[in-house]
C-alpha cells in the first residue's frame, strides 16, 4: 500500500485537489472541526482549541506511516484552501477492506464538493489499492451523508443501535458496504 511514499499522492477531480496537509492546513482543519454543524454526526465533539486541530494532523501523519489510515485535505482548485477531509481508516491489506469519512465546512455545503471528493477517494480505494469492500457508518438523521452514499452506489447493510454516545447524547448508526464488483467506475465500466 503505497509502498516507500513518504506522502499521500495528490487526486484531481474536475473542482477539487485532494492532497496531503501540512501544518500550514492547520487553521483550515481547525474551523472545519469547531463547527458544530459538522460535527453534529461525526465521532466526536466540536473543537474548541486549536491544539485539537494540531493533534490531529499529528495523527494523521502518523497512522499514515502506519498505513492504516489515508486521510486527505480537500481543497478547491482555484484556492488550495482545505474545505474538507476525506479518509480511508482502518485500512486491512489482509481483508482488502476499509472505513470512509468525510467531513465538509459548512460554508461549502449543498454544492457538490462532499460528493466529488468522495467519488475520487472510492475509485483510488479500489483501483490504487485493490481493496474489495469500503464502509461507513453515519447516524440516520444525516440524510446529506446517506444521499452521497447512496447516490454512490453504497447499500444500507445493518442500523447499529446507540452506537456512539456524543456530548451527552445516543447517537445510532447506519452501517454501509459497498463493494469493488458493484461499484461504478466514473465514465460507467467498472
Amino acid at each position: 500500500m503505497l509502498t516507500g511514499a513518504s506522502t499521500l499522492p495528490t487526486l484531481e477531480t474536475p473542482r477539487l485537489r485532494l492532497r496531503w496537509m501540512t501544518e500550514a492546513d492547520i487553521p483550515a482543519l481547525f474551523e472545519l472541526f469547531s463547527q458544530p454543524e459538522v460535527t453534529r454526526y461525526w465521532s466526536w465533539s466540536a473543537y474548541t482549541e486549536r491544539a485539537q486541530a494540531e493533534k490531529l494532523l499529528r495523527n494523521i501523519h502518523k497512522y499514515f506511516v502506519e498505513r492504516s489510515l489515508f486521510n486527505w485535505g480537500y481543497a478547491r482548485r482555484e484556492d488550495d484552501r482545505i474545505i474538507g477531509t476525506c479518509t480511508l481508516a482502518e485500512l486491512s491489506t489482509q481483508h482488502r477492506r476499509a472505513s470512509l469519512g468525510y467531513a465538509l465546512n459548512r460554508a461549502y455545503w449543498g454544492q457538490g464538493y462532499g460528493r466529488e471528493a468522495v467519488q475520487r477517494v472510492v475509485e483510488f480505494g479500489f483501483t490504487s489499492l485493490e481493496l474489495h469492500r469500503l464502509e461507513a457508518d453515519v447516524d440516520p438523521r444525516n440524510t446529506s451523508s446517506i444521499h452521497v452514499l447512496e447516490g454512490l452506489g453504497f447499500q444500507r447493510e445493518g442500523y447499529q443501535r446507540q452506537r456512539y454516545f456524543l456530548d451527552g447524547e445516543l447517537q445510532d448508526a447506519v452501517l454501509y458496504g459497498l463493494l469493488r464488483p458493484e461499484w461504478r467506475a466514473p465514465g460507467g465500466s467498472s
